[in-house]
């Protein structure tokens, strides 16, 4: 059948249609003709069209199994359960980049259809920056990274199957947020970009953008929580982070997106971080670029990353160069229009915004560092380094510290005024309060008191008071839950949601219990008042792979409950995988991973006891929600402008490009 060769014509006519996108609205704007200018939503349309029918091209070589494909062939095969075939579409690089395109081009059509309100030419110009970066990716997928490309006339009777660590539900659902996440900062860019281009740098174009990076941040922060989940569940180390360089590649861009939010909002409201705003805009996306060569380019060796030829990382280092190399030279020519002399108070809303973006960036640096300085030094000659979890717990606690404190404080200042003298006594209340609440807790809990949990907790316990003081206060403000604006409740929520996760990351980190044990069939052991009994290991057949399964039964008081811990072998990949069995609620899980037999019959087992782990994950998914709601704010939906059908005076004035 034919069906991937039109696969492949679909990406060629879609790098004719991204061409056609980045030039025509341009050459509109240079001619000052209105229809060509606004030419920019039918390409983005019929840009996301090919491209889906390319990608159902793909699932459909996928689902009747089609090892013609030489992706499908060493990605698939034909014991490979319905679900997973869909799964393995993006389980490799060729499909993933795939992936990346049709969300590239969603996000483009999406803002094709929802920005009519936007001027003619500014409208024209984001497109047309969207345009010029698929332009790159769509070049890129066509000459080196084809997911059609055939293995005839020779082809195999049956595949390699997908990667077994990505046989998990969570690749169902972490990639396609992730790159949610990652393609939706192109929008931001474009947004900058445009700014730049017009010289239209006043408070207008950060509220136009600001739901749009909302939204690219929100998915990137549900995409690296379910990362997280999904890699705690599949790896059976038992660890929620690892500082893997694949890791830090995603946590970048987040941290940058985070500090772009909060600056997004002083340039809306008053004006002011021009400067700060663009650049973090354009690092944004700039750092998703980087993690994409990261991932690609085969210079790290990760359990997350795609083996792929050093041609490939060369392509995308080029395309990040001329990303920064652009938008930094038009940054520096527009210099000028991004001062601001908005002045206000050291204890003003402003001063705490702006240290937010200094710790956001600081701690964005350190990522960097740590990630790049092994490379580095790897790639110079000058030997071999290891930058590992201590390095960045450490520096991050650091950061963590004063940025919590100042989360507690910056939403009880104004803007503009010092608003937070007369709040001096009861911060100092709150404060004590939160460490002697926090002591007496970790007392009462039996665990001894380890100092950096007390720190933690107590920060923990410290945002958890001050927003919630913050709500009571919304709440007298309006009488009513319902009457409370969603900015504010997002603000509420996210930081809520930050507070969660600062204790769930302080619990787990220094009251986590492992032990290795050896265990017969009716043994018990107990871990931290939880007995663990042994009670068979049976054969286990699935689909595609075969082995064994650890039925345990966990008592607690009077509560019984069953763990199930698999070791399967993959036949067709030739690989063993451990399948971890977790008990979990609120307060802790219970984890267990099978290992080998031995001689004597027994058996081994790694069991770990992680309280409250749950709650990093909570948290991060009220932080995403937090960015969801801000979406829904009115003020996004009402921000209109009355003449979009032509090209005005004005507009053509900045019809440069």
């Amino acid at each position: 059948m034919m069906i991937p060769e039109l696969g492949h014509i679909f990406l060629v006519i879609g790098f004719a249609l991204s061409l056609l996108l980045a030039v025509v609205p341009l050459v509109g704007l240079r001619m000052q003709d209105a229809q060509l200018t606004q030419t920019g939503p039918l390409f983005a349309t019929l840009l996301f069209a090919v491209t889906l029918l390319s990608f159902l091209c793909l699932t459909y070589a996928f689902l009747t199994d089609d090892f013609s494909v030489l992706y499908v062939a060493n990605n698939s095969n034909s014991q490979l359960p319905y679900y997973y075939k869909i799964t393995a579409v993006w389980g490799g690089h060729e499909g993933s980049f795939l992936l990346w395109l049709l969300i590239l081009s969603g996000w483009t059509v999406a803002f094709s259809w929802l920005s009519d309100h936007l001027p003619a030419d500014y409208r024209a110009r984001i497109l047309a920056v969207l345009g010029w970066v698929s332009i790159g990716f769509y070049l890129f997928i066509t000459i080196l990274s084809s997911p059609f490309e055939r293995t005839l006339p020779y082809f195999p009777v049956d595949g390699a199957d997908l990667n077994p660590l990505l046989q998990d539900p969570g690749m169902i659902i972490h990639p396609p947020l992730l790159y949610m996440g990652y393609v939706g900062f192109a929008v931001v860019f474009a947004f900058a970009m445009a700014a730049l281009m017009t010289g239209r740098l006043d408070a207008s174009w950060a509220k136009w953008s600001r739901p749009w990076t909302l939204a690219a941040w929100a998915f990137l922060t549900l995409g690296i929580t379910i990362g997280s989940w999904w890699a705690y569940n599949e790896l059976g180390w038992g660890g929620w982070w690892f500082w893997d360089p694949v890791e830090n590649a995603s946590f970048m861009p987040w941290l940058v997106g985070t500090a772009l939010l909060h600056s997004l909002a002083v340039t809306d409201q008053r004006g002011a971080f021009k400067a700060w705003t663009v650049l973090l805009a354009i690092s944004a996306f700039s750092l998703s670029l980087l993690g994409t060569f990261l991932v690609r380019s085969g210079v790290i060796v990760s359990v997350h990353a795609f083996a792929t030829d050093p041609g490939r990382g060369l392509f995308i280092l080029v395309l990040l160069a001329l990303v920064i190399g652009i938008s930094l030279t038009y940054f520096a020519a527009r210099a000028d229009n991004l001062r601001h002399t908005t002045k206000f108070h050291f204890l003003s809303r402003e001063v705490a915004l702006w240290l937010n973006n200094v710790f956001f960036s600081a701690a964005t640096l350190i990522v960097l560092l740590g990630t790049l300085m092994p490379l580095f030094y790897k790639e110079s000659g000058l030997g071999t380094i290891s930058i590992g979890e201590p390095f960045f717990n450490e520096m991050f606690t650091y950061l963590v510290v004063p940025f919590a404190i100042l989360l507690g404080i910056g939403p009880l200042m104004r803007w503009k005024k010092n608003g937070i003298s007369k709040k001096t006594a009861m911060l100092l209340l709150v404060a004590v309060a939160s460490v002697v609440l926090s002591y007496a807790w970790l007392l009462l809990r039996g665990q001894g008191i380890e100092g950096l949990a007390l720190l933690g907790v107590s920060l923990a316990v410290w945002v958890f008071a001050l927003t919630g003081f913050q709500l009571f206060r919304f709440f007298q403000q309006t009488g009513s839950l319902v009457k409370i604006k969603r900015s504010h409740w997002a603000m509420l929520v996210g930081h809520f949601g930050f507070a969660a996760a600062v204790l769930g990351i302080s619990m787990t980190m220094n009251y986590s219990d492992e032990r290795d044990v050896r265990m017969l069939v009716g043994d018990v052991v107990n871990i931290q008042g939880i007995d663990l009994k042994l009670n068979a290991v049976r054969d286990l057949n699935g689909p595609n792979y075969s082995g064994l399964v650890a039925d345990i039964t966990a008592i607690q008081g009077n509560a019984k409950y069953s763990i199930l811990a698999e070791k399967r072998f993959y036949k067709a990949r030739g690989m063993i995988m451990t399948e971890a069995g977790v008990h979990a609620n609120l307060a802790r899980d219970v984890y267990v991973a099978l290992g080998e037999q031995l001689d004597s019959g027994s058996w081994v087992l790694r069991i770990y006891y992680k309280p409250l782990i749950r709650w990093i994950w909570l948290g991060g998914i009220l932080i995403a929600l937090a960015g969801f709601i801000a979406i829904l704010d009115p003020r996004y939906r009402r921000w209109k402008v009355k003449s979009r059908a032509t090209v005005s005076t004005v507009e053509a004035e900045h019809a440069t490009p």
